[in-house]
């Protein structure tokens, strides 16, 4: 049988036409092996692995990795090898299965270690149950909303990542030509990125004061232009596109050119009535990076949250009608049967949704109960209350963490986090519950909402893939709440382990403990708010009205507020890649046939780039961990050209990004009409 075309039709990265229907690879009426033995256990073993891995370099190295794309390329590779050959719909449960490594883990580092390093009581059990709390509470608050992000939104929201991992698996699939592209454009960004975050042959960050003219002007007026010169940033900015990229960086633009200058002119006197985020710090005595993360980062912080209640309040139609649904079938009133809805558009049942949301519902109460609160005064009202805030949190940030991934491919998940600590901390203080209760609470809550809103940003990524590819919704949230499973327990054991090994507070026993950067703010985050100091509501508040204005105006709201947010450095990439884009469908001058084939071959060069970049990464992180571990310094090429920092380092990486832009373009538009 017949279970893949050579490319994804032509309509399923544009908006559908009237009457126009788009056909998946797979087809609703064929019958092909996805649940099978051999995709499942694939799946737990690649689970368990990157989620082990994940941990350990996160917290060894500083960075978390999406594991989807390795585990992709992975799953195609191994699929080969068997005699009966691997189906596509099998290696997408594999990645759907397996990728819950990536998820699970960063929404667990952010917060767990805080724990440790707040000296409050730990146990394996405990980190365990907030990650598989966190987890399949993620997957069962967007089934709802499967329709409407990955069908009614068909075309009008780019899913890079889902774009990259699909573009694999169908390569991988049907072999010949495309795949041929995909292996060359995943060698040169995976070489690139691999002689920058590795070898240190030139800056992996360029900004404005590597050129002189341009030096003063960043250094007294707190103005510079700032890009990451990685390959895959680049690949993500080309399959999101101009019209994104453009808003996104819009975003950054504002607070970089605007926002940052504005408060370094000011200065000294407000740094007091902005807050003490800053550690202090007066404003005179930072630069721009250190402006924009104590302060702007705030603001885009504020219009996240203004953005995702904004999305909510327009979509409240689908949420409600979703949940309805959910609610006929729970009292027997829902008169279409299972079997007359379509294969791929057929979801676990939402009578079980409902019943598991309301049961998990329960567990967390008890998990709360138990774990914290039953010693304190009026212990009801306040687990009642802990648990409002668990549960409405994660419902209202997952259509920001669903449409935000959905959008650039990254999901803001550590300033929704703060914002859930802050708004926990202040909720619990503002009732009783301080000191080191309040502290084990908020942790616990924050925990499993971020591990939440981590797995829904994944998740939504899965079933757009499930959607292009044919994969049947069900299988896919089945595989998505075992991976979860097998994940949870992976990554609270790693934890375990690491803070009883190497530790994250000095100590006598551990006197070179983990970083845990992120760990550590929200910690310092949740010790601040339960001492009563002040939260940066203004900043926060600044940040959402500003979204509301430019909502006036009609421009699209997450966006913008992601753009404010995330660093200038991860923006502008997105751009260049946009423009790239851009320019190669203009090259084929209103010849359709020909523009969709270059376009697609550049979406091919993308996804290789995003592919490259990621397994580069992974083997970088590895490779340095191995020779900090056992001490061999330059042995394995780690820094072997030495040459990260300076303005020259900026300017040669400047060089070679050019050449590397150039390539994209004119192999993009090598591409035929017949292609």
């Amino acid at each position: 049988m017949e279970t893949s075309r050579r490319t994804l039709p032509e309509n399923a990265y544009r908006p559908l036409k009237p009457g126009e229907v788009y056909t998946p690879l797979v087809k609703p009426g064929e019958i092909v092996p996805e649940w099978t033995t051999r995709s499942v256990t694939m799946g737990v073993l690649m689970a368990a692995l990157f989620s082990a891995a994940a941990a350990f370099l996160g917290f060894k190295v500083g960075q978390v990795f999406e594991a989807a794309i390795p585990i992709a390329i992975l799953a195609v590779g191994i699929g080969v090898t068997f005699k009966r050959r691997s189906t596509l719909l099998e290696n997408v449960i594999v990645q759907s299965i397996g990728a819950a490594s990536g998820l699970i883990v960063a929404g667990s580092i952010f917060t767990i270690p805080g724990l440790f390093i707040l000296g409050l009581p730990v146990d394996l059990f405990k980190l365990f149950l907030v990650a598989l709390f966190g987890g399949i509470l993620g997957i069962l608050l967007l089934i709802p909303l499967r329709r409407y992000f990955v069908k009614e939104m068909h075309g009008e929201l780019p899913f890079p990542e889902a774009t990259a991992t699909t573009e694999i698996l169908v390569a991988g699939e049907s072999g010949g030509k495309q795949a041929k592209v995909l292996a060359v454009a995943a060698a040169v960004g995976g070489v690139f990125d691999f002689l920058v975050i590795h070898f240190s042959a030139f800056s992996e960050l360029v900004t404005s004061k590597a050129i002189p003219y341009l030096r003063t002007l960043g250094e007294k007026a707190r103005l510079e232009l700032r890009i990451d010169v990685l390959s895959s940033v680049m690949g993500l900015g080309y399959i999101i596109g101009l019209r994104y990229a453009a808003i996104i960086c819009a975003g950054s633009f504002l607070s970089w050119f605007l926002l940052v200058p504005l408060i370094g002119y000011f200065g000294d006197p407000l740094t007091a009535a902005l807050g003490s985020q800053a550690g202090g710090r007066l404003i005179s005595a930072m630069d721009a990076n250190q402006i924009f993360r104590a302060y702007v980062r705030m603001i885009g912080i504020g219009g996240i949250a203004c953005a995702g209640m904004l999305g909510i309040i327009r979509s409240w139609k689908i949420i409600a009608s979703a949940f309805g649904l959910g609610f006929k079938e729970l009292f027997g009133k829902q008169e279409r049967a299972t079997g007359s809805v379509e294969r791929t558009d057929r979801d676990l049942p939402m009578k079980g949704v409902l019943l598991g949301l309301g049961v998990l519902a329960l567990v967390i109460m008890v998990f709360l109960w138990l774990g914290v609160l039953h010693q304190q005064p009026r212990a009801v009202s306040l687990t009642l209350i802990a648990l409002l805030v668990v549960i409405v949190i994660s419902f209202l940030f997952t259509t920001v963490a669903a449409q935000a991934t959905a959008t650039v491919g990254s999901n803001p998940v550590s300033g929704m986090t703060l914002m859930t600590l802050i708004l926990a901390c202040a909720i619990l203080a503002s009732v009783g519950l301080t000191g080191n209760a309040g502290m084990l609470a908020a942790l616990l809550i924050g925990g499993i909402v971020c591990t939440a809103l981590s797995t829904v940003g994944g998740f939504v990524t899965d079933l757009k893939i499930g959607y292009w590819t044919g994969a049947t919704p069900a299988v896919q949230q089945r595989s998505k709440l075992l991976g979860s499973l097998v994940a949870a327990l992976t990554v609270g054991s790693v934890i375990m382990l690491l803070g009883q090994v190497y530790g994250f507070v000095e100590t006598p026993e551990t006197p070179n403990p983990l970083p845990a950067p992120q760990a550590n703010a929200m910690a310092t985050v949740v010790k601040l708010m339960m001492s009563q100091e002040p939260a940066p509501w203004i900043l926060y508040g600044v940040g959402a009205l500003l979204i509301l204005v430019l909502q006036m105006v009609k421009v699209p709201a997450l966006p913008f507020a992601l753009g404010m947010y995330l660093p200038q450095e991860l923006n502008v990439p997105l751009l260049v890649g946009g423009l790239v884009a851009h320019f190669v469908a203009k090259s084929a001058k209103g010849d359709e046939k020909l523009q969709q084939a270059r376009s697609n071959r550049g979406t091919l060069i993308a996804s290789g780039f995003i592919a490259g970049g990621a397994v580069m990464g992974v083997l970088a992180a590895l490779l340095r961990w191995i020779s900090q571990e056992l001490k061999l310094g330059g042995v394995l090429g780690v820094n072997l050209f030495n040459n990260a920092e300076g303005h020259g380092a900026e300017l040669l990486a400047l060089g070679f990004y050019a050449l590397l832009v150039a390539y994209m373009f004119w192999d993009s538009k090598r591409a035929r009409a017949e292609d």
